[in-house]
């Protein structure tokens, strides 16, 4: 049997508890948690005692820190790990994430982004039969990609596991504004809201269409982004055209000619659960149409990503979302952001929008606290969570 892989953490926050060392921790017969750097010295013990984290010499490391944290952090830790797994997006800036990816490529470091939903047992199925289905032409050609991307609870109500203890973490140097952005601030809001949430229905775009694109269209809203591949198939995301509270509802559809998949992700912090998929063919003739729905297992997509990690650590696989993958998600974002600025009422969107986005923070508080303690109050959860103007959860 190869020998375990030695992963380190740096943090013991939010998403470093709930989604990164618990996955870890349950791939236990492949990995060992060998070192946790958190500066926060009580929430370090309880952690390590938790997880039964040591600390000796690793041979991958998570640094599940705030984005606007990696500007700083990052070229430290290249030169002295050769597998490096931090959460997304990359940074705040286009510009800034070029540089990292630079300076991970010539330490030789193989930098991972946090893109769960391709871990996501439902979207590995996905892609697998939209690339079979490609190859064969059995269906026809692929015709449309459309993304429908919710602002829902993506915790899973998963906050109860969360060790707090209150303390504070010391001041960390932030990503600088990018001067294009930095005297404006409503988009400067819309930039840290889209590489905080609309990285994840732009990567997987890419990912299904296995192609880059272009921004063909931009709706004042925000709601509506039209796109088209390389090799000229259209392509849609709708940004939160309704709100929720305590549900998670996102949906892919692949089409081709004479048939579809469908997938619904699992919310990020879902626990021993992947997402769901739909498989429709149609391919005419005397052929009698079938829809299936895939029985897949019981395995969430923190826990598939932290898997995917230990391969690219022993060498077997590539990351699937890289630093220089991730920092073109970083450049449409910026291009999104300029569009709806430029646009006749952008910037009254703009603000409409952030508006609409601070209700519904403090009415999913309300809802993830009255989920946690039964009561309608979430003075404690405000303490301790990021507005949506922050943009980070880590």
């Amino acid at each position: 049997m190869a020998a375990k892989v030695r992963i380190g953490f740096v943090g013991a926050g939010f998403m470093g508890q709930l989604a990164h060392i618990r996955s870890y921790a349950l791939l236990h017969q492949e990995c060992e948690l060998v070192a946790l750097a958190e500066p926060r010295q009580r929430t370090a013990e309880l952690v390590a005692g938790r997880y039964g984290i040591g600390r000796v010499y690793r041979d991958g490391i998570v640094a599940a820190q705030p984005y606007r944290h990696h500007a700083s952090l990052l070229p430290e830790l290249y030169p002295h790990v050769p597998h490096l797994f931090t959460e997304k997006p990359l940074a705040l800036a286009a510009e800034t994430g070029d540089r990292l990816a630079q300076l991970a490529r010539e330490a030789g470091c193989v930098h991972m982004l946090g893109y769960q939903r391709r871990s996501d047992p439902a979207t590995r199925e996905a892609k697998r039969t939209v690339d079979a289905w490609k190859a064969s032409g059995e269906l026809g050609a692929l015709r449309y990609l459309r993304i429908c991307y919710s602002d829902g609870d993506w915790t899973g109500n998963a906050r109860a596991a969360l060790i707090d203890v209150g303390e504070q973490p010391p001041p960390v140097p932030a990503e600088a504004e990018p001067p294009e952005f930095a005297d404006d601030d409503e988009a400067l809001w819309a930039l840290a809201e889209g590489v905080d949430k609309l990285v994840h229905p732009l990567n997987l775009l890419r990912h299904f269409l296995a192609e880059r694109y272009r921004v063909v269209f931009v709706h004042v809203s925000g709601r509506l982004l039209v796109f088209e591949s390389e090799s000229g198939i259209p392509a849609t995301i709708e940004v939160t055209p309704y709100r929720l509270s305590v549900e998670f509802d996102e949906e892919i559809l692949v089409a081709f000619e004479r048939g579809y998949v469908r997938l619904r992700p699992a919310p990020s912090l879902a626990v021993n659960r992947s997402g769901t998929l739909e498989l429709h063919r149609d391919p005419g003739g005397d052929a009698t149409p079938e829809r299936i729905f895939p029985e897949l297992p019981w395995i969430d997509p923190q826990r598939a990503q932290a898997a995917d990690f230990l391969r690219v650590c022993r060498g077997e696989a590539a990351p699937p979302t890289d630093a220089a993958e991730a920092a073109e998600d970083l450049h449409l974002v910026a291009e999104i952001v300029r569009a709806r600025v430029e646009h006749a009422g952008g910037r009254e969107a703009l603000r409409s929008e952030r508006d609409e986005a601070t209700r519904a923070w403090e009415e999913r508080l309300r809802a993830m606290d009255y989920a946690r303690t039964g009561s309608g109050s979430s003075t404690a959860l405000r303490a301790t969570s990021d507005s949506p103007v922050a943009g980070s959860k880590k």
